[in-house]
């Protein structure tokens, strides 16, 4: 590696890290890999991390960060409630060639067998449900959207899109995007007392980037 300072030489093998596991899967990411992604020695990575489980937290964090960065920032330039719930899906449903749940399929798998693991994906599912939950909450305020129980309702859709998503991911020809799109957006119109098809778009993900093999 090129002289860094301590911090970019973390940043550097956090960045790595991301870059084998979108490669790997978390589970089959090792300090090897990651050494040989820096082209460097295990025991340096082993001087800056605390352990693997803490360097894989740190870089699901990361990615899964930045996807959740993305979307907040789409979403807080709508202008009415409506509009950014649109928003939402539009930049939280993948593309056909998505990374990111990936990550998230992997993430929960390892979550159950590495604490820190499971903290940040628990932190981070936290973080959408209230970015949902606070659209809901807006629009029921001012009555374009109805709903007896709005963290009950996020927690649902959410349930809703990363359920059918995962299909996607796990089974591939099962299910398209498109259909998860769709009938996800159809099932918040049901669950909000919205028109069918007040919520309706194009169908592409914006906000996950990357592609998965």
């Amino acid at each position: 590696m090129a002289r860094m300072s301590p911090q970019q030489r973390r940043e550097a093998i956090v960045a790595a890290t991301v870059a084998v596991m979108e490669r790997r899967g978390i589970a089959a990411t090792t300090v090897r890999d990651v050494a040989a992604e820096l082209g460097t020695s295990s025991g340096l990575i082993h001087h800056y991390v605390d352990s693997m489980d803490d360097l894989l937290a740190k870089a699901f964090a990361q990615a899964a960060g930045d996807d959740f960065e993305r979307t907040r920032a789409a979403v807080e330039s709508g202008a009415d409630p409506i509009e950014r719930l649109t928003l939402f899906f539009a930049t939280y449903a993948p593309a056909e060639d998505d990374i990111g749940m990936q990550l998230w399929l992997d993430g929960w798998a390892e979550a159950a067998r590495r604490p820190a693991l499971q903290k940040t994906s628990r932190h981070l599912n936290v973080q959408w449900h209230a970015l949902l939950a606070g659209i809901i909450r807006d629009g029921v305020a001012m009555g374009v959207m109805w709903c007896d129980d709005v963290d009950g309702a996020a927690w649902r859709i959410l349930s809703l899109l990363d359920g059918l998503t995962l299909q996607v991911v796990a089974h591939g020809a099962v299910l398209s995007m498109a259909q998860v799109d769709a009938w996800s957006r159809a099932g918040a119109e049901r669950e909000l007392g919205l028109a069918p098809g007040a919520l309706a778009g194009d169908g592409v993900g914006m906000t996950r980037d990357r592609a998965y093999p």
